[in-house]
């Protein structure tokens, strides 16, 4: 079988020592980036300074609904902004409202939305501070 692989490697070439080595060495420095990448996506968005979540919604009548939620705000937030919207049955928008929590009245608020007509749900966006992108 040697003499088959000699003369494959004569016709052919044989593979070189240095691309092994180079293929290993990039394939380290991407890892390396990528895991980079992954500490410092983790480190940056486990704390933002705005945090919210749904506890609870109420469909009150068929102008108003309501929804309670608790929001975590970072002391040197000046002005957060949240949102919520209310849907109907047939998936349409009847209701939005865009408010500022004020960190004073306390990590759970209860938010009153004025609807067109009757809701079904309240769908609750989140809340941002100034300069992050996203609700959250």
């Amino acid at each position: 079988m040697s003499t088959t692989d000699d003369s494959l490697a004569q016709r052919y070439g044989a593979p070189s020592a240095g691309r092994r080595l180079t293929v290993l060495v990039l394939a380290g420095v991407v890892a390396l980036g990528f895991l980079g990448w992954l500490l410092w996506a983790m480190l940056f968005h486990s704390n933002p300074e705005i945090a919210s979540e749904e506890i609870g919604h109420e469909i009150v009548d068929d102008h108003t609904a309501t929804i309670e939620v608790r929001i975590e705000i970072d002391d040197d937030i000046d002005d957060p902004e949240c949102a919520l919207r209310a849907i109907s049955h047939d998936k349409a928008i009847v209701g939005e409202k865009t408010f500022s929590p004020d960190p004073a009245d306390g990590p759970v608020y209860e938010v009153e939305v004025r609807t067109e007509r009757r809701a079904t749900t309240v769908e609750w966006l989140g809340c941002k501070a100034p300069g992050q992108p996203r609700y959250r």
